[in-house]
């Protein structure tokens, strides 16, 4: 029996923990995944002549507390989800690592070439070389490998499939080169450098680090080149509710000034007090200079930071009310901050398009149903995409039927929060 037959026999075990811990114990979702993962192997032995193929799998997250405090140095809640990117790896004894994704064209980066490449922003192989580059200037082994890679964290869905696919490359090199000594949040730090600097879009880390890190995390940046990551323990599964996001759709072209907007008016009142970012200043102090700041930074930038202070003490609460099993306590916090998102820091709908208020109408919905019984807010950057709910399970299927009659059917997703993060998959 040659290897690839012979992982395909322990895939198959019927008593196989592995993917139980990935993908939760609902038989359908399990036999689903022994068929991906078995498909991808055979589809690894048409694509690469490497032997030794070694399964790694990444997931996406999901924000749960602090929508838009990383930015300004603030802390957020945020987990990692059951959706996730797999990859089929080995290592191929050349220095060209050689990618296909399931559906996309396969690429190459020769690891003789790391420095930044004109034209290759916001591409795959920008965030492969900008990860390499980045590991080799710490010191870590790199090397050239195949990968075949099949990603179930949805694109545009704010799940963080670009965070996701980032770490997975990190946990690929670290363990086919460095016998997995890269500790996760150094991961999620070299995501964040490959994202910034060879893909060129500016991130904050707390996607990176949920997705590496794995479970329910809580991230203070205070210090953002040395965040404290703290595992948070509680049992989603057991409280009886689901977490749904819903892809409300809506154009995402041209939201990078909106998004810009809400970090660099929060910096301006903060410049204004005397800081450099938010997490610098104070409410009290916000509210204090309120008379001056009105004229020069506007009455949104005000309404912004309010929002920030707020959202940024509001996740040491929901930690505490998790730690203490508080689960009632946790959901109306996890409301209170999409109303503090929606009225002060309004990114629910870009002013530009009035006309399109998917994310509004979504939340609408979630509170006509949900209201006294779950929880609902926006969830990540906002003006569109996603909502985020917590539903007992009660009402999870006249939710998604809801749902879906506005916003069309496979738009809402059913996730649970998953403990493990970028890992070797050791089947």
């Amino acid at each position: 029996m040659n290897k690839i037959e012979l992982l395909k026999e322990r895939i198959n075990r019927p008593d196989n923990k592995v993917f139980k811990d990935l993908y939760g114990s609902d038989k359908s979702v399990l036999n689903d995944q022994l068929l991906r993962y078995t498909s991808l192997l055979e589809r690894f032995a048409g694509f690469s002549d490497a032997s030794e193929p070694v399964f790694f799998s990444s997931p996406g997250r999901t924000e749960i507390g602090g929508n838009h405090t990383d930015h300004n140095y603030g802390r957020v809640l945020a987990g990692a989800v059951n959706l996730d990117n797999v990859a089929v790896a080995s290592v191929n004894n050349t220095n060209v690592i050689r990618i296909e994704s399931v559906g996309y064209p396969a690429f190459s980066v020769n690891l003789s070439e790391l420095a930044v490449v004109a034209g290759e922003h916001h591409t795959s192989a920008s965030l492969v070389r900008g990860v390499a580059a980045r590991m080799s200037e710490l010191g870590f082994k790199t090397g050239g490998f195949d990968a075949l890679i099949d990603g179930r964290v949805p694109k545009g869905s704010g799940l963080s499939s670009s965070a996701s696919f980032e770490v997975l490359i990190g946990a690929i090199i670290s363990h086919l080169f460095n016998e997995g000594k890269l500790d996760p949040v150094q991961n999620a730090l070299i995501g964040q450098y490959a994202e910034n600097k060879y893909f060129g879009k500016p991130c904050g880390l707390m996607d990176q680090t949920a997705c590496s890190c794995g479970g329910l995390v809580t991230i203070d940046f205070e210090d953002p080149s040395k965040p404290i990551v703290k595992r948070v323990n509680f049992d989603f599964l057991s409280t009886g509710y689901s977490l749904i996001i819903t892809d409300t759709g809506g154009s995402h072209d041209n939201l990078t000034p909106e998004y810009a907007a809400v970090y660099n008016e929060m910096k301006k009142v903060a410049e204004e007090l005397g800081a450099n970012i938010q997490r610098q200043t104070s409410l009290e102090k916000v509210i204090e200079a309120i008379p001056v700041l009105r004229n020069k930074t506007g009455d949104r930038a005000i309404l912004r930071s309010i929002h920030f202070h707020g959202d940024n003490e509001r996740v040491v609460k929901q930690v505490e009310a998790l730690e203490s099993s508080d689960f009632g306590s946790f959901l109306r916090m996890v409301t209170e901050s999409g109303f503090s998102s929606y009225m002060y820091n309004q990114n629910i709908y870009t002013v530009s398009n009035v006309h399109e208020q998917g994310v509004a109408l979504a939340l609408a919905l979630s509170e006509n149903l949900l209201k006294g019984s779950g929880a609902w807010r926006v969830h990540g950057g906002g003006f569109a995409g996603t909502i985020q709910a917590f539903v007992p399970s009660s009402l999870v299927e006249e939710y998604i039927r809801i749902l879906e009659h506005a916003f069309g059917k496979g738009s809402c997703h059913k996730l649970f929060i998953r403990q493990k993060g970028a890992v070797r998959v050791d089947v």
